[in-house]
């Protein structure tokens, strides 16, 4: 298992993507999603290149966090439970999972300094998935100016696992738009700059309709577990 090979390759489909797009490479960060990985093999993304780590458990967080430290930015991309944050919050840069108000305060109360937070949005309106519904999002916003430890960096789906090019292309343009008009609010703790979305089977048309941050686990770092 090389993952500079693999990163090699992602960093060609990426340049790809963005040609064809009309978008700079420089604008796209790459999360390796390492949680089925060991810590060797994080590093070992670590040594090829990679700067940003995700998880998406506060224990697989924890377990890597140890060894490695703030070698990495640390993305947290899981469901996170509100009894969980105390655990996480001051290793982390990134949550990408913020859904409703109660973690929010939690976030705000826990953290020492403001976190980026991604709203995650159920764009596609599976009930498997987590997020709130879109229609929701700018009256969630609304209510956050009081927390002072919360900036909105920036919005994140899960798009259907599917290979119906439309239905992924749908889902992105949907929270595109909808980051916009977070935008458009002009709010100080909602820059709303970063578009979180695309994973190893979709990645590069989430590129191709606004990602700027795209989570790749299993063509990056593989599975061990």
């Amino acid at each position: 298992m090389k993952v500079e090979k693999n990163l090699e390759k992602i960093r060609m489909q990426i340049r790809e993507a963005c040609e064809k797009s009309d978008r700079s490479v420089e604008d796209i960060k790459i999360i390796a999603v390492t949680k089925y990985v060991t810590t060797n093999r994080a590093l070992e993304a670590l040594e090829a290149g990679v700067t940003h780590l995700g998880e998406n458990r506060d224990d697989g967080l924890l377990e890597k966090w140890e060894v490695l430290k703030d070698k990495p930015t640390w993305h947290f991309i899981g469901s996170l439970q509100t009894r969980k944050v105390k655990n996480i919050i001051d290793k982390v840069d990134y949550i990408h999972s913020l859904d409703r108000i109660s973690l929010a305060k939690e976030i705000d109360k826990r953290a020492e300094n403001p976190i980026n937070c991604f709203i995650q949005v159920n764009v596609s309106g599976e009930e498997s998935k987590q997020g709130m519904p879109p229609e929701k999002v700018s009256e969630f916003v609304s209510s956050l100016g009081e927390l002072s430890n919360i900036k909105i960096a920036g919005l994140m789906t899960m798009a259907p696992y599917t290979s119906e090019e439309n239905v992924l292309r749908s889902c992105f343009r949907k929270l595109n738009a909808l980051q916009k008009e977070i935008q458009q609010m002009g709010l100080d703790y909602a820059p709303c700059t970063e578009l979180s979305m695309g994973m190893s089977n979709d990645f590069r048309i989430a590129i191709e309709e606004g990602a700027t941050m795209v989570r790749i686990g299993t063509a990056l770092v593989g599975e061990e577990e």
